[in-house]
């Protein structure tokens, strides 16, 4: 092992020299201490290197040790239900032998090296294998089968494999050429995983979220973006993504975020039931955790942590959903990295590479068919919050992601503040995957669904307009056709899009229930259009008593969906009654 020597120590940022053998991305030991670092520069012998672990204490000619390979990260049994930090350091794990605090230098395996899981193979002895083949799998938690698969550069015909209980680290296979495989694969964070080919990514990622999954939705496998300011709701939207939404594994990274958001996290997960099995949503979450105040340089691998194990569960066949949260936090840590290099800065002081280096995370979404012999499809679907200072989008973070993500759900403070939640403006947010859902929607909801979301988002915007004369010269002055329009849009916003996270009914609409509440707050403009076609007055509409149960709606559990269609009846004949009484006062 080839051993420099330090010669500049500023903060997490440290030089050392005589490290010619070494090269960018390699991971080293830096002092006696042996904290976790990896190279980002080299300039001739001497190279930059950012450290994972806070370097207070270590000065220069303390030495530095060359791994040889790049920043990893372990994959096998035991990565669901815990809880690491951005280089995979099982923090549980850590506590226990350490206590409340990370000590530096401190050495725990990411994947527990005592913990048996018993294994079932799927090959036998004879069979042709090779790399993204599984060979077995494992009951990881109650609800995840864990499929182990053959890690790349092996293929081969089986020798000997057998059913039993091993630890991660036991050969459960060998092959004729002696080859060993055992449950543990290693591989680089920053170099996406290989697939047969992508797929068009045209079924929704179904959320339970109306404004989403109706007005911006995303696709399984598409990306989407979270900007807005400070508490406007950007991680209850997250919270609200990873609990309902219909992907198989969740990947929450916390980047850079409160430590007490975290913590909201770990409470609350465990006791969230999952609403397909019953069980801990934890049961299928793997949690990442670099609060804002551990070491800035883990906070910039995170992400890259966080995407490279929701590959390996693709790769599976899984559906996978990866909250990071948030983006913003990790651009910072690239800046301070960025200053402490002396490199020539962008934007707001942010490196030239910041674009790059976002698309490189994004960019690994997608839904693919794996490699394997199967043919299986797996995908991930990448949610980024952003929290631009301000609330201001027009910052360079905010516009690096928008030029990636095909989905942007944008917050708005002054909804917020209105408590109106979630707090996505309809009138600036937009899914670029619209037309592909709304296929989707037709073919597998309703045909007309795609039709009443473009009427609904017409009203929006009409209202939009319409609230500029209202402003200027009262609401007396509209026609009653365009207060009806009025009052319809805002029976869209309080009946169907506001929706309250804490309410067991209401956090999760599945969409047959979105698509009978949309048709329901039409119908009440359509009706509402016939009844002033027949000379019944505004204010008779709007007093109508079945409004009371159009805005009660939302509150039906999802067994009794069908009374939404007992309301819409209630409302035709209520209008056939206005009518009628309206004729026989003509008469």
């Amino acid at each position: 092992m080839k051993v420099g020597k330090i010669i500049k120590v500023s903060g997490p940022l440290v030089v050392a020299e005589g490290m010619d053998e070494a090269n960018v991305y390699d991971v080293v030991k830096v002092s006696d201490n042996k904290l976790i670092g990896e190279i980002i520069e080299m300039r001739g012998d001497r190279a930059s290197i950012q450290v994972y672990e806070e370097t207070t204490g270590i000065g220069p000619g303390e030495p530095v040790y060359t791994t040889g390979t790049p920043l990893s990260v372990e994959l096998g049994p035991g990565l669901l239900e815990s809880m690491f930090d951005g280089i995979q350091r099982p923090l549980t794990s850590i506590m226990e032998l350490v206590g409340d605090f990370l000590v530096k230098g401190v050495e725990v395996p990411a994947l527990n090296r005592e913990k048996v899981w018993h294994f079932v193979p799927v090959v036998k002895a004879g069979d042709s294998i090779s790399h993204g083949d599984i060979i077995g799998t494992v009951q990881e938690t109650s609800i995840i089968e864990h499929r182990i698969m053959v890690p790349k550069g092996i293929s081969g015909t089986v020798k000997e494999i057998a059913e039993g209980d091993f630890t991660v680290a036991d050969t459960v296979c060998t092959l004729e050429d002696g080859t060993k495989i055992n449950m543990i694969q290693k591989w680089p964070v920053r170099r996406g995983r290989p697939y047969d080919h992508k797929l068009n990514p045209d079924a929704p990622l179904v959320t339970g979220q109306r404004v989403i999954d109706t007005f911006f939705p995303v696709s399984k496998g598409g990306t989407a973006a979270v900007p807005g300011p400070f508490g406007s709701g950007k991680t209850v939207v997250q919270h609200q993504l990873a609990k309902w939404a219909d992907s198989e594994i969740v990947v929450y990274v916390g980047c850079g975020e409160r430590g007490n958001e975290m913590t909201d996290v770990l409470m609350e997960f465990p006791e969230i039931k999952d609403p397909k099995t019953g069980e801990s949503l934890m049961k299928r979450t793997v949690l990442i955790a670099n609060t804002s105040n551990m070491p800035v340089a883990a906070r910039e691998a995170s992400i890259y942590t966080g995407i490279t194990i929701a590959e390996y569960f693709r790769d599976m066949g899984y559906s996978v959903a990866i909250m990071a949260d948030s983006t913003s936090r990790w651009a910072e840590a690239l800046r301070e990295m960025s200053g402490r290099l002396e490199e020539m800065p962008g934007d707001e002081g942010y490196p030239a590479y910041l674009g790059s280096r976002a698309a490189d995370f994004y960019e690994r979404s997608g839904k693919v068919v794996c490699l394997g012999s199967d043919g299986r499809m797996g995908a991930i679907t990448v949610i980024g919050a952003v929290s631009p200072p301000g609330g201001d989008i027009s910052e360079p973070v905010s516009q690096a992601t928008l030029r990636i993500v095909k989905v942007f759900w944008g917050l708005d403070a002054n909804l917020a503040y209105r408590r109106h939640f979630p707090a996505i403006n309809w009138m600036n947010s937009y899914s670029l995957y619209q037309a592909k859902v709304d296929k989707w929607m037709d073919a597998n909801v309703e045909n007309t669904f795609a039709s009443n979301r473009a009427k609904a988002m017409a009203l929006l915007q009409e209202e939009s307009g319409l609230q500029e004369i209202v402003r200027l010269v009262g609401r007396d002055s509209l026609s009653e056709g365009d207060q009806l329009k009025l009052e319809a849009a805002k029976s869209i916003r309080e009946d169907y899009l506001q929706q309250n996270a804490f309410h067991e009914v209401d956090t999760y609409s599945s969409l047959d229930k979105q698509n009978l509440m949309l048709k329901c707050v039409l119908a009440f403009y359509d009706e509402g259009k016939r009844a002033l076609d027949n000379g019944i007055y505004l204010n008779d509409i709007i007093k109508l008593s079945v409004r009371d149960r159009i805005a009660r709606m939302k509150y039906l559990p999802e067994n009794e969906i069908s009374k939404i269609n007992e309301v819409m009846k209630e409302l035709v004949k209520a209008v056939d009654d206005l009518i009628e009484e309206g004729g026989i006062l003509n008469a």
